[in-house]
């Protein structure tokens, strides 16, 4: 039997009136993972991250700083198609000016979000 959540506001044209969807009618969720290099500073990452993310400086900082010790970091988790755009935001965000050898833009995969 498929896991049932409850719902927030009444669902609409089901006719069943339970207020419950199944799991499986959920929309796919996928992960914008952002991969370490050696070509970009963490104040590079802080700032890509908050001006393509919006996120506060501090999650943006957390998230520059796990990517460098871990290799890679979830950015955050969306459907398909915002995470391929995200992940393409990323690409083309261009190189370091702090850095030389930076020569393009930071590496991001995107990838299912699963349980």
């Amino acid at each position: 039997m498929p896991e049932t959540l409850p719902l927030t506001a009444p669902s609409i044209g089901t006719g069943t009136g339970t207020g419950v969807a199944n799991r499986d009618d959920e929309t796919p969720m996928y992960r914008v993972v952002l991969l370490d290099d050696d070509e970009h500073t963490y104040e590079y990452v802080v700032e890509m991250l908050c001006a393509i993310f919006v996120l506060s400086p501090e999650t943006a900082y957390k998230h520059a700083c796990e990517v460098d010790a871990m290799g890679r970091v979830v950015v955050i988790v969306c459907e398909r198609e915002q995470a391929e755009f995200g992940r393409d935001q990323i690409h083309a965000y261009g190189a370091d000016p702090r850095m030389a050898v930076s020569k393009g833009s930071m590496s991001a995969v995107v990838e299912p979000a699963t349980s």
